[in-house]
């Protein structure tokens, strides 16, 4: 499979989806290890691969999860630093529920990830909804919108902020 990936040496475009997991009033986030940031689990569309098939495959490949997905909640144009590059990123973002795997219901447990032949652990954690706003999570707009989750399709466009 082919990631909808495009890099050169001036920028990096990337298509990506995401899943919002709500369930006991937590939402599952992800970070690499030693990382502080958070991130809703997901990953990059392959060419030819609907949003739907991108998350179960993701949450298959990384946590063991069989989920379903649900509606589309936050349509984002996200604008970050990739390395020395510019990235300007699509990501939509899903209603997931986990319908099976064994995946722990609290607390943090680890995952893999597989990313231009490079494999690594990554961190998942269940965070109370109400602690969201106490975390950096990427895009920080958010938890924000996390607090609208009822409030239709939401489109946003995100600028991180420069150091």
């Amino acid at each position: 499979m082919t990631d909808i990936l495009f890099q050169n040496d001036a920028f990096v475009f990337s298509y990506r989806a995401a899943g919002i997991c709500i369930q006991n009033g937590r939402v599952l986030l992800q970070r690499p290890r030693n990382d502080d940031g958070f991130a809703f689990p997901g990953g990059h569309v392959a060419f030819e691969e609907t949003n739907e098939q991108t998350l179960i495959r993701e949450f298959r490949e990384e946590i063991g999860a069989d989920i379903k997905v649900g509606a589309l909640k936050w349509v984002g144009e996200i604008f970050f630093p990739w390395g020395s590059r510019p990235c300007h990123q699509i990501c939509l973002y899903y209603m997931v529920e986990i319908t099976g795997g064994d995946v722990p219901e609290e607390g943090m447990f680890l995952g893999k990830e597989h990313f231009q032949n490079q494999n690594f652990e990554l961190e998942f954690h269940w965070i109370p909804l109400d602690a969201v706003k106490n975390i950096l999570l990427y895009p920080e707009n958010c938890a924000e919108l996390l607090r609208k989750i009822d409030f239709g399709v939401q489109h946003f466009v995100y600028r991180e902020k420069e150091n």
